[in-house]
């Protein structure tokens, strides 16, 4: 059943305007950006030869693009996440699809596969980007694999929360507001905190504090590092608010 809502979730953001218009945008933003580094690239290449073992055309085209993709998937999934469970339940449809014989896990679990799966189509259309560069250069393809990777844990992880700040809400534009705030909120706080611990010595506290900034996960892999410590600490957000959606759902569920 987890698919079967997927599926049904998936559909929906293919028929949705918004989530054309949200592609759209960011293709054109992320493919201004690309043949911008590219064309950078190829006026300092010159340059580079003279350099003993110079960054290549991954390092100073492809690894900024993939950044550039976090900070733009921000922005883009509040917006394509606000109506998974706001409009349901602005529509009163929430009612019958917890009437249902499902489990609210089959239920949150299959709405996050399906915007997951449209964040994933996203990555993989950019990622066909550098992929063309094959055309007349060489990538280091450990550093873009790499890159794909931090990229899709963070789309995943931004899907949870803003999954959860769906269900918090009955308006769909209140619930991307909550969700954009909540992810800049752990953006700073994270990064505020893991500066003043690590300040005052405090490694470990420090460390614990990144938890909080899926950005600051992503950063290992933007190097080419694909991190366990950043693995673990975007799985454990993305399973921390799926569980608060949950338990969210359940709690108006059994109120009625």
């Amino acid at each position: 059943m987890i698919f079967t809502i997927a599926g049904k979730e998936l559909k929906a953001l293919f028929a949705s305007p918004l989530a054309w218009v949200v592609l759209t945008l960011m293709q054109l933003i992320l493919a201004f950006g690309f043949l911008k580094r590219l064309d950078d690239f190829m006026q300092i290449q010159p340059q580079l030869i003279t350099v003993p073992n110079p960054p290549g055309i991954t390092e100073l085209v492809v690894a900024p693009l993939f950044s550039t993709i976090a900070v733009v998937l921000l922005f883009a999934v509040p917006l394509l996440a606000m109506r998974l469970i706001a409009e349901e339940r602005r529509n009163q449809t929430m009612v019958l699809l917890m009437s249902a014989p499902l489990s609210m896990t089959e239920i949150v679990l299959g709405k996050f596969v399906g915007l997951a799966a449209f964040l994933l189509l996203i990555v993989g259309i950019t990622t066909l980007m550098p992929l063309s560069l094959l055309l007349g250069g060489r990538l280091d393809f450990g550093l873009l694999a790499s890159l794909v990777i931090g990229v899709a844990l963070l789309a995943a992880c931004f899907a949870a929360v803003a999954l959860y700040a769906s269900c918090l809400t009955a308006q769909p534009l209140a619930a991307a507001m909550i969700a954009f705030s909540l992810l800049l909120g752990m953006l700073l706080a994270g990064e505020t905190a893991a500066d003043g611990l690590r300040g005052r010595g405090w490694q470990v506290p420090a460390a614990l504090a990144q938890v909080l900034s899926p950005l600051k996960n992503f950063e290992p892999f933007a190097k080419g590092m694909i991190d366990s410590y950043s693995i673990a600490c975007l799985l454990l957000l993305i399973a921390t608010f799926l569980i608060l959606t949950i338990r969210r759902l359940d709690a108006v569920r059994l109120r009625g």
